[in-house]
């Protein structure tokens, strides 16, 4: 029998200063009727202003790919590690309506 790859793999490339990643503890969410912009900050503690570290433009189609996909890993990642807590002292998400 013969062993074939699957027609669709995907080859994805990652670059040693992506690898390292970007810290972010907050992200501010927008959208237009196009796009969805995700914005991740990084705020400090007694520092009254945060810069945007990383901003990440979806489709509409995307972002709800993004929400079942973090969905079903924060499904697994509980299932595997206990519930994660809410946190209390910390602002919650950015969530905003306005146009992108």
């Amino acid at each position: 029998m013969e062993n074939k790859e699957p027609q669709n793999q995907l080859n994805i490339e990652l670059p040693e200063e992506v690898a390292q990643g970007i810290y972010s503890n907050l992200a501010i969410i927008s959208h237009s009727s196009a796009e969805f912009v995700l914005d991740f900050v990084r705020m400090l503690p007694g520092v009254p202003k945060a810069k945007v570290k990383s901003r990440i433009i979806l489709t509409p189609e995307h972002a709800k790919r993004l929400l079942l996909a973090l969905q079903e890993n924060i499904a697994k990642y509980e299932q595997q590690f206990g519930p994660i807590r809410k946190p209390q002292a910390m602002p919650p998400m950015g969530f905003s309506t306005g146009e992108a």
